[in-house]
């Protein structure tokens, strides 16, 4: 009979690795994680939760110019980045400490160290130098940042990895990319003072999100100082008596303190030895993987962005869950990547949930629109021009809310709520009977009544 150390050997605490640890731990396995870096991963260490700190410092602003029209006399104001990041370092430890104790109380054995694999049931630890045997191994490594290694001076620029870690805020600042990430941090650091340009190859930002979103943001960003250049990249990057510079194709040249690459993620799974375990990847480096996160070798599985399927935390917890469940727990089921609501926390807010209005129309053979694009109660005083955008997607046979798509503030808390109802199934009429909640923007979800026509020519 075959010896191992434990039931289950997880490689990387992110939010998938500990989630599959703990519940397995839990259901009465043997567990072990190993972890080279910081307990948390990703999102807690260098993603969403420090990301929304920073979202949130960046919103003062906006409150500190509202005050005036509310009858508010604001002095004189100073912000000071050293704070904010210390600030925001302490509450990342208090949140890793929180991820330790809780594996701790469940029995599952921590290993501080880089772990690779050296068979399908061989896990080789660095610290301390040795190997061990596991009945199941998961691989939840997650994914890091990519850069563009043949563009000349590319050893210039940062990514949100090192944003986090600035020691001064630049006052000149250029993001390269268009997704969740690029959008958010020109936010940020627009926000906090910064001469701030986001530059995307693509003619508009955000894609793969509804047109009408993109089109508000493509609107709203530049009223708020961001500078927007499409269709263009970085040729080489050079340093200057002054920062950096940065020339992009056509010829030009843009200035700044530093440059900031967000130009996606890619699966963690370098020097991992999947090769010496015969675990199959993509091309991109991505674990290959089935319904139920198994690979194409009977006792490793994968989850997270490692797998790059849905490379949201929620999902890599749902994935970890589903797997624990299913192999100590007696309870076999798998994750449901349908209705996903996912935010941007740009500001202004992006909230969505199910299909965009492309996607709709592929899929089925009539929808019916319902959008909305006003200005906020809250501007009304204030002044601000900012404007929101509400919008639903609705299947025009039985009436099923098909989308749901939100840009202004809180648009990620109202959809969070939208996606319960969308996942039971509601339709226009279910929204149309919900009584509203008078004066607030969520209103607007249950009280547009006329579908929305394109205009004519």
């Amino acid at each position: 009979m075959t010896h191992f150390d434990y039931d289950l050997f997880v490689i990387g605490a992110g939010s998938g690795g500990v989630r599959a640890a703990r519940i397995a731990a839990t259901h009465g396995a043997k567990v072990a994680i190993a972890e080279e870096y910081r307990f948390g991963g990703t999102c807690v260490i260098r993603g969403c939760v420090p990301k929304k700190l920073l979202v949130y410092a960046s919103r003062f602003q906006d409150d500190f110019e509202d005050a005036a029209g509310f009858g508010w006399t604001v002095g004189e104001r100073q912000f000071d980045w050293a704070t904010l990041i210390a600030n925001k370092d302490a509450e990342i430890g208090r949140l890793e400490g929180i991820y330790k104790r809780n594996l701790e109380r469940a029995g599952v054995t921590i290993f501080e160290s880089r772990a690779v694999l050296e068979g399908p049931h061989i896990v080789r630890l660095a610290k301390p130098h040795k190997t061990v045997r596991a009945k199941t191994i998961l691989v939840a490594t997650g994914g890091w940042p990519n850069l563009d290694n043949e563009l000349e001076g590319c050893e210039h620029v940062i990514t949100s990895n090192e944003a986090f870690h600035l020691k001064e805020m630049p006052k000149r600042v250029i993001v390269a990319g268009g997704g969740y990430i690029a959008v958010e941090f020109a936010g940020i650091f627009a926000g906090l003072g910064a001469e701030t340009t986001l530059i995307y190859r693509g003619p508009k930002i955000l894609r793969g999100f509804d047109e009408d979103v993109r089109d508000a943001l493509m609107e709203e960003l530049p009223r708020r100082g961001i500078r927007i250049v499409t269709e263009k990249v970085f040729t080489r990057i050079e340093k200057s008596g002054t920062g950096l510079v940065g020339h992009v194709t056509g010829g030009g040249r843009l200035e700044a303190d530093a440059i900031m690459f967000a130009i996606g993620r890619t699966p963690n799974t370098a020097g991992l030895g999947l090769e010496a375990a015969g675990v199959e990847t993509t091309r991109n480096g991505a674990i290959k993987v089935d319904g139920h996160s198994r690979t194409n070798i009977e006792s490793i599985y994968a989850v997270g962005d490692v797998t790059d399927r849905v490379a949201l935390t929620p999902v890599a917890i749902r994935e970890g869950h589903a797997f624990a469940d299913s192999l100590y727990g007696g309870r076999p089921w798998s994750t449901d990547y349908e209705m996903i609501p996912t935010a941007v926390f740009s500001t202004p807010e992006v909230g969505t949930v199910g299909m965009t209005e492309a996607e709709a129309r592929a899929a089925h053979s009539e929808i019916d629109i319902y959008k909305a694009r006003f200005r906020p109660m809250k501007g009304t005083l204030s002044g601000r021009e900012e404007r929101m955008l509400m919008k639903l997607i609705v299947e025009a046979k039985g009436g099923r809310v098909l989308g749901c798509h939100i840009v202004g503030p809180d648009a990620g808390e109202m959809v969070q709520m939208a996606a319960i109802a969308m996942r039971m199934g509601a339709t226009k009429a279910d929204f149309d009977r919900t009584m509203a909640l008078h004066p607030s923007a969520a209103e607007e979800l249950v009280t547009m009544r006329e579908k929305w026509t394109p205009p004519a020519g």
